[in-house]
């Protein structure tokens, strides 16, 4: 193969070409960047504060009117009852003043705390205003009528009328400041709410407009910078593409599709160059070819008629040979008959030999054509074909259901034929059994023929299956070597494969294994 030198270097681009893409986007992805963190920050700052005007009106200033409230429902309740018990001296009264204070008291206790927590001054002041006052009239009114009714009867709450009327108005006076200044702080609270989410909503309307901005940048920067140049660049590919081969490949921008266009460029002048002698090579090697196929095709030829023409002296020499012993045998003594013994299996065994290649070059040459194929009646034909070594070895053939495949008759009987042959020629001193099954496997079939015969050692596995390969002697168990060559040349021969199951040492024997496809429309499986 010649060495090609490296393609040479395309020329730079220049002015904003010289940007490459990711610098485009870089600079465009920093600027939207610092943009989305200001308004994240803006953002975060402005719900910040609106958390905490929210909770301060829900979770502070809310609470402080209800419980506010609650004080004056209170107090108003002490004061009613106070005055009931003064002017019928019911012990009943007493308790609801009691529970009032009690109530009062509770909610007093909610209420400064809140106050705590708002850190107003004014409504500090107002509270302890409303604790005072709250704490005169009931020193000066409430506490004096308890002491006095045991004295002054039912007249009691009559005395003491004024100091009731002047002390509780002051109680209302300072539950009413109080009211107003915590309606302030909540018209206030509302109003930072409402003014957190109008800062809220802008901020989102300008972050949706920066989203929107952003896409517009990134859509002009892929349009102009990319787009534009890919499109230039395919309409360049698309003329060399339909025959203009001496069209020009060039972009300007970006740098990385000036500096593609430029090497691609280079390719297509080099590829051109190469297309140029490529075209020339292949000329040469079509007429190569042709030659090749007229030399194999004789080839074939040659070796089918020679190894007929073999078969007439072959059965010359075997005949006449067999004629010299049937009619000379009282005249030749035991070397010679030998002799005669050793020329009739030589020549028997190279009539076999013959035939066994006439069967390994006709596969895929002559034959019948392929068609969907019982193999239950292919295996009856096999089984016919080798019925009488079945007799001789008392072996057992026995099979599953077999399914119908798509091959050749002819050669899948002889698959079997040869694969139950080797089956009773390796027998052990058991009596002979092989057994054929099949399993689907997808569209194809999986057969496999096992038999309890000597085996064969995995080591062996891919040399059995090559022609003229044999691993016993000849005198041991004859053949030619050819057999399982044959059954492999069948079997890939329908697009299958074949192949040697490993051993099993609880179970003595050989297990072959082959694929064939499986026939259109098979219903088997």
């Amino acid at each position: 193969m010649t060495d090609l030198a490296p393609l040479p270097a395309p020329e730079p681009p220049s002015g904003v070409g010289r940007l490459p893409l990711g610098r485009w986007f870089a600079i465009t992805g920093m600027l939207v960047a610092l943009a989305f963190t200001l308004g994240t920050a803006v953002t975060v700052m402005t719900v910040e504060r609106l958390r905490v005007a929210r909770e301060s009106v829900v979770d502070v200033i809310d609470p402080a009117v209800l419980h506010t409230l609650e004080i004056s429902t209170a107090l108003s309740a002490e004061e009613g009852s106070i005055r009931a018990y003064g002017r019928t001296n019911e012990d009943q009264y007493l308790r609801d003043y009691q529970e009032g204070v009690r109530a009062e008291a509770a909610a007093t206790a909610r209420l400064g705390a809140l106050v705590a927590r708002m850190g107003d001054p004014t409504v500090g002041a107002d509270h302890e205003r409303l604790i005072a006052a709250s704490a005169a009239w009931r020193r000066d009114y409430a506490d004096v009528v308890i002491a006095k009714v045991p004295t002054l009867k039912t007249g009691t709450a009559t005395a003491y009328a004024p100091v009731n009327t002047r002390r509780f108005t002051a109680v209302r006076s300072a539950l009413s400041a109080q009211q107003k200044n915590l309606g302030r702080l909540h018209d206030v609270g509302s109003a930072r709410i409402e003014a957190g989410w109008r800062a809220f909503y802008l901020i989102l309307i300008v972050i949706a407009a920066m989203f929107v901005g952003a896409a517009v940048a990134f859509t002009l920067i892929v349009r102009y910078i990319v787009l534009r140049p890919i499109s230039q660049l395919t309409r360049q590919v698309r003329a060399v593409g339909q025959g203009d081969f001496e069209h020009t490949l060039r972009v300007h921008r970006p740098a990385e599709l000036a500096e593609l266009s430029g090497r691609v460029d280079a390719m297509r002048g080099r590829m051109l160059r190469e297309w140029r002698r490529a075209a020339d090579a292949q000329r040469l090697l079509s007429d190569q070819a042709a030659e090749l196929r007229r030399s194999n095709a004789e080839l074939e030829q040659f070796a089918y008629v020679a190894s007929h023409d073999l078969q007439e002296p072959l059965r010359k020499v075997a005949s006449f040979t067999q004629m010299l012993d049937q009619r000379y045998g009282d005249q030749l003594d035991e070397r010679a008959k030998q002799y005669v013994k050793f020329a009739v299996d030589g020549a028997k065994r190279m009539q076999l030999l013959i035939n066994d290649l006439l069967n390994l070059s006709r596969v895929g040459r002559v034959g019948g054509e392929k068609a969907a194929t019982d193999m239950e009646k292919v295996l009856e034909t096999a089984v016919g074909n080798v019925s009488a070594k079945i007799e001789d070895t008392d072996a057992v053939v026995t099979h599953d259901p077999l399914p119908t495949v798509y091959g050749d008759r002819v050669l899948l009987a002889q698959l079997l034929q040869n694969l139950i042959g080797n089956a009773l020629k390796f027998r052990s001193e058991r009596l002979p059994r092989v057994h054929i099954s099949a399993r689907q496997e997808g569209d194809t079939w999986e057969f496999a023929c096992a038999d309890n015969g000597i085996g064969i050692d995995s080591k062996y596995a891919d040399r059995i299956f090559l022609i003229f390969q044999r691993l016993h002697p000849r005198d041991v168990y004859p053949g030619t070597g050819i057999g399982l060559a044959l059954c492999r040349k069948i079997v890939e021969y329908h697009g299958g494969k074949i192949w040697l199951d490993e051993p099993d040492p609880d179970s003595p024997g050989t297990t072959f294994r082959w694929t064939l496809p499986a026939s259109t429309g098979d219903q088997h499986g």
